[in-house]
């Protein structure tokens, strides 16, 4: 967890609560989440956010390659 002037930043409980599968990753891969600062999990949740509200625009499209 990082340490920031206000306390405590849990920055798996900031990207578990917007929504990314952290649990689906390693244990490796949980530890580099776990040391983003707040500015890098508000870029990481901002972006997921932009995709997630263009989903019903983009999901569906297949894209079969013969």
């Amino acid at each position: 967890m990082n340490r920031t002037g206000s306390g405590t930043f849990d920055a798996l409980a900031k990207l578990r609560a917007a929504g990314h599968p952290i649990d689906l990753l390693d244990e490796r891969q949980r530890r580099v989440f776990a040391e983003l600062s707040e500015t890098e999990v508000a870029l990481l949740n901002s972006i997921k956010k932009r995709l997630d509200d263009t989903a019903g625009e983009v999901e569906g499209q297949e894209l079969k390659l013969v």
